[in-house]
């Protein structure tokens, strides 16, 4: 499928697997009410005309799922990929009575005209031309109303979690100064050092280079020199210059030595994995630490402003999560886990061997971990319709990386601040 169309399947068919944390704050909210005849869920509380999700609207959900999945026929009821498709269908359908009776309690609404400025926007981003899109909507089995549909729900997402960021207390000057004083090796420069190198697999070519530079150190000759002896690619075109290198960047023995050299001092040859190392410090640069002025009072602010923005968002969506699940009840066939009378202990594709005290066969490969797996999120993919973000894999702990030299990269991933103090951004762009 081309990349525009499959672009636009995520953009307005994808399917939205949300687990929230925190359930039992609001479980019992309203009893376990009957689920009317022709409808495969009940929402509690929903604006009115959401709160029945109908078989009809079900097997809509359910072609569309089938679509974004590549499925070209729906498989038969009990079958492994008919339980995902089922999955998906379900989950598409509760996001839309979710978001929309979240908007809805907090005075939020989207405008005809806001639905048809965000589509405009999303078709000229997806699609080459209007026939295209036609047959995107052919192949997704999506009416113009259900894309409108999408996009008013993205409208309302986006709406939403700009409400909740900006109820977010402002960061103060004292805690600023606070944070400053408690982590100031955050704020710590190491010494660096501009040195000129030469580097050759030839020894005899960097003694070579050793004795024009004993004759003349000059820039001008270090430029001839690192242009005719040295096979470093970073560096023989610029006279062999290599700046701001920090001790532990260059190989051993090359490294201490550099690091030990008064200025101007020509050192080696020295032989290193990669050959043999001719060099000069140019210009010595002493540890600091920076100063709380008016630069590093701003990252700070941007920092801290982020992380006070992050943990309301997902606050806020742990408590999202468990008010609509505690609202939300399944028919029989359609229970999944976003519905309040899921079992619950058991996933719903797991073979029930699994559960069996002396299984016949033993107990089949495909259970599932005793305990959820979890993973982090990509740094600003976490948004009220994707609340997991975008997962990252889990890999063995490996040694930490030296810290950037701009004074905050000791950091976790994704925490250095920005002079923008821009909010996180959802998991979905139009």
């Amino acid at each position: 499928m081309p990349r525009q169309k499959r672009t636009a399947l995520v953009l307005f068919g994808a399917t939205v697997l949300i687990f929230f944390l925190g359930y039992a704050i609001f479980r019992g909210v309203g009893g376990d009410p009957s689920i009317p005849s022709g409808d495969v869920a009940v929402v509690q509380e929903a604006p009115t005309g959401l709160g029945n999700i109908s078989q009809h609207d079900f097997d809509r959900a359910l072609l569309q799922s089938a679509a974004q999945a590549g499925v070209k026929k729906v498989p038969k009821p009990g079958s492994d990929q008919y339980e995902q498709l089922k999955q998906g269908a379900m989950n598409n359908l509760l996001d839309q009575v979710w978001i929309q009776g979240e908007a809805a309690e907090l005075g939020i609404v989207a405008t005809a005209d806001d639905v048809t400025s965000l589509l405009q926007q999303t078709k000229k981003q997806s699609f080459r031309s209007q026939a295209e899109f036609e047959k995107f909507l052919k192949q997704s089995h999506f009416t113009q109303a259900d894309v409108r549909q999408r996009i008013r729900l993205q409208f309302l997402s986006n709406k939403i979690q700009q409400q909740v960021l900006g109820d977010v207390p402002s960061v103060t000057s004292s805690e600023i100064t606070d944070f400053y004083n408690a982590g100031k090796s955050q704020f710590e420069q190491p010494e660096t050092r501009d040195v000129r190198l030469i580097i050759n697999t030839d020894k005899a070519k960097v003694e070579a280079a050793k004795t024009a530079l004993d004759a003349d150190s000059s820039a001008a000759s270090w430029k001839k020199v690192a242009a005719k002896y040295s096979t470093d690619p970073s560096s023989k075109s610029n006279g062999g210059l290599r700046p701001s290198l920090t001790d532990g960047l260059l190989p051993a023995p090359v490294n201490d030595a550099v690091f030990s050299a008064s200025k101007g001092e020509i050192g080696g040859p020295l032989k290193a994995p990669d050959g043999y190392y001719l060099f000069e410090v140019d210009k010595v640069t002493a540890a600091k630490t920076l100063p709380l002025n008016r630069q590093t009072r701003a990252q700070i602010r941007s920092q801290l402003t982020q992380q006070r923005q992050q943990d309301s968002f997902n606050q806020f969506v742990n408590n999202f999560g468990s008010k609509w699940r505690s609202r939300t009840f399944c028919a029989s066939g359609y229970v999944i886990d976003r519905c309040d009378n899921f079992p619950g202990g058991r996933p719903q594709n797991a073979p029930p061997a699994c559960y069996q005290a002396d299984p016949k066969g033993g107990i089949p490969d495909a259970c599932p971990a005793p305990v959820q797996q979890v993973t982090p999120a990509l740094p600003g993919t976490v948004s009220i319709v994707t609340p997991q973000g975008n997962r990252l894999p889990q890999r063995p702990v490996v040694p930490a990386v030296p810290a950037a030299q701009g004074g905050l990269g000791a950091l976790p991933p994704g925490s250095v601040p920005t002079t923008t103090g821009a909010a996180p951004t959802t998991g979905t762009a139009p």
